[in-house]
């Protein structure tokens, strides 16, 4: 964590930053007030359903075609992997009721007897098929690569076009046995398994429906809820599975899942009493006021997410190192946690939140710097990569539509303009779709980023940057990092050297500076009273539909 400091920085705000600050008191506590204390969790109501904002119309159902947290939130009630999580993000049995490993590379996992929704057994074959599926390059997924860090014998050579799927290092020993074989020791595999990426699907149904499978009108699954209705840009609706394995300890029946990306809309719709649960994102500006008037209603709990800014590092200007360095330092990210957003979000120095499992913090000397001496350093790389006012530095920031997204955009612009004056930023916006499709195409310069753990370890954010890896967007390579990465998993490493190695791993990034880090999440949720069940202590935020209740109100 950052040192705190007593030298009180004096910060001047342009017209446009301070447009984007929140305003803070605003708040009447006459309002009104949490109501909480009347709700008896005990008593339910007799309709158990609920209302969701999913901040985003999703790009896809399939869970091998998707990398976006509205998706996987949407997957996540209608498919179980074989991990899942519970309330406070442990990892559990799912689909495997057991699992062993003799020396962390031989992964047996036993099935449980349970049944899709078309009545068909769940079976090792089903991930057998999975598995393959996601590592084809005919799926194209954006988590192709998943598998390869997992370490899963054979990835790399089936991405690589050297061998075929058949080549992967898993296999039904029998109907209720899947065994996976690594090519390194993985102690955390079982806790990778809880991700979207390698939840099963079913062959029968996706091979008789294609691209078409998860229409509500054929989709097969194996998890507590399947899709009954679903209207584009509007809303999907869940409805309970009653072939679900557990289905006798769900009580919910109905779930609305809304694409509202406007969180100020999102609110007003919360307070209108049209929404039960809203997106973990609160307009900045309302945040004091609805602490006054709502008090518990608004949860503020901790989240496994890095904000950040990627650059394109294969095309000018941010091929050159010097110029990602200089905006890197040059913004100052406690005005953009604390006057922007204001919401206990907290400045990041490095890509993995220091609350992840087994990080060790890397703090660069420049994170006790003060402002004058970054903007100086800044300035003087600028200038040796050629820039200046005569040839100011002129780039465009993509950002997908989102109030706050905006407000950050606006107010990052507005920090380089003032610090380093020959700075010239234009904001690009794009929805959701459309803005995945220009990121992976490599079609902008700079890219609004946020990356939350698909699993409570570091190698969940510090992979994403590794060279050739689906999700590197900003197709950063360095052989040094890759090379420190890889030996996180050799074998004999004790988990004290596989942590120092996150932390060399992280000094190497801070030395190429691929991307700007700019804060560690946190996830703020309006949540209605007489919503039982809504856990707020797993920092993954894998909540789960099947363990929430309507309290009677």
């Amino acid at each position: 964590m950052r040192k705190s400091t007593s030298l009180v920085k004096k910060v001047l705000i342009p017209t446009s930053l301070a447009a984007a600050m929140m305003m803070v008191g605003c708040g009447d506590k006459s309002a009104g007030t949490s109501n909480s204390a009347n709700i008896d969790p005990n008593v339910l109501a007799d309709t158990q359903e609920l209302v969701i904002n999913n901040s985003a119309e999703p790009e896809s159902l399939d869970p091998h075609k998707v990398s976006g947290v509205p998706e996987a939130a949407i997957i996540r009630q209608m498919l179980v992997g074989l991990t899942t999580t519970d309330p406070d993000g442990k990892t559990i049995p799912g689909m495997a009721e057991s699992w062993e490993s003799a020396d962390n590379k031989v992964w047996t996992f036993k099935i449980r007897d349970a049944k899709w929704s078309n009545g068909d057994p769940v079976t090792a074959e089903d991930f057998v098929y999975s598995f393959r599926r996601l590592v084809d390059p005919n799926t194209a997924s954006p988590y192709a690569s998943y598998l390869v860090d997992a370490k899963v014998a054979g990835a790399d050579a089936i991405l690589e076009g050297k061998a075929g799927t058949d080549a992967l290092g898993v296999k039904a020993i029998d109907d209720k046995t899947f065994q996976v074989t690594l090519s390194e020791p993985v102690p955390y595999f079982p806790d990778t398994l809880i991700h979207t990426s390698v939840k099963p699907v079913n062959q029968k149904v996706v091979e008789q429906f294609g691209e078409k499978w998860t229409d509500p009108a054929n989709i097969v699954v194996n998890g507590p809820y399947k899709i009954s209705e679903w209207r584009v840009n509007d809303k999907i609706v869940l409805e309970r599975n009653e072939s679900y394995y557990d289905n006798g300890n769900t009580t919910l029946n109905k779930i609305t899942m809304l694409a509202i990306p406007s969180s100020t809309t999102d609110v007003a719709r919360y307070q209108s009493g049209e929404i039960d649960i809203t997106n973990n994102e609160i307009p900045p500006e309302q945040f004091a006021s609805l602490k006054d008037q709502l008090g518990d209603e608004l949860s503020v709990s901790p989240m496994l997410c890095t904000y950040y800014y990627e650059f394109n590092t294969v095309k000018p200007p941010f091929n050159d190192a010097r110029v990602r360095r200089a905006l890197a330092l040059a913004l100052d990210r406690d005005t953009i946690t604390d006057k922007v957003i204001g919401q206990g979000q907290t400045a990041a120095y490095q890509l993995t939140p220091v609350a992840t499992n087994a990080m060790q913090n890397n703090s660069p000397e420049w994170e006790n710097w003060d402002q004058a001496k970054r903007v100086e350093e800044a300035k003087k790389l600028l200038k040796e990569a050629g820039y200046s006012q005569s040839n100011p530095l002129k780039f465009e920031l993509l950002y997908n539509t989102s109030d706050n997204h905006k407000k950050i955009a606006v107010a990052a612009s507005s920090l380089w303009k003032q610090s380093l004056e020959f700075v010239d930023v234009s904001l690009i916006n794009k929805e959701w779709k459309t803005y995945l499709d220009t990121r992976r195409n490599g079609n902008y310069q700079v890219a609004r980023a946020g990356w939350c753990g698909d699993y409570n370890e570091p190698s969940t954010f510090l992979n994403i940057v590794k060279s050739g890896n689906s999700n590197n967007q900003g197709k950063y390579s360095s052989a040094k990092f890759d090379s420190i990465m890889a030996q996180t998993l050799k074998a004999g490493v004790t988990p004290e050297q596989r942590a120092e190695l996150y932390k060399q791993a992280e000094a190497q990034l801070d030395a190429d500076m691929p991307n700007i880090n700019v804060y560690h999440y946190v996830s703020p949720r309006l949540i209605k009273p007489y919503v039982v069940g809504f856990s707020t202590k797993d920092p993954l935020d894998n909540w789960q539909a099947k363990d929430l209740k309507v309290a009677k109100h």
